[in-house]
């Protein structure tokens, strides 16, 4: 049973950054492929990016293009979010999931993924 814990998470003003961490205490993230999602208050969850289980590639919802990035740390337990120039709008629980099935590309549908973190709370606002 793969865990999942995220930290990085705060409050921050409008155009600040955060980075948000993505760890596992047990084994590892290798071969798994890793997406971020958030929940805003009164919404559905939206997948915010991914990162393939294997050649890096990422993918990410359009709103967050050119501000986030994903990655993952060579120790192969953590993954992160870089977010940068954060709007009120960012405002969520941000949550890591990872997804054991290998496939082309990794995917934006919560159904797809195996082991979800708690979450971490993002709040943008002045």
């Amino acid at each position: 049973q793969l865990q999942l814990v995220e930290s990085g998470g705060g409050l921050v003003q409008p155009g600040g950054s955060l980075r948000l961490a993505c760890t596992t205490s047990k084994g590892t993230l290798d071969y798994y492929a890793i997406g971020w999602f958030r929940q805003a208050p009164g919404k559905g969850r939206e997948w915010i990016s991914c990162i393939h289980s294997s050649d890096g590639r990422t993918r990410y919802v359009d709103s967050v293009k050119g501000r986030f990035t994903i990655s993952r740390d060579s120790d192969k337990k953590t993954a992160h979010l870089q977010m940068n120039n954060l709007k009120p709008e960012d405002t969520g629980e941000y949550v890591c999931a990872a997804d054991l099935r290998v496939k082309e590309m990794c995917v934006s549908t919560s159904i797809d993924y195996d082991y979800w973190g708690q979450g971490t709370q993002v709040t943008v606002s002045s």
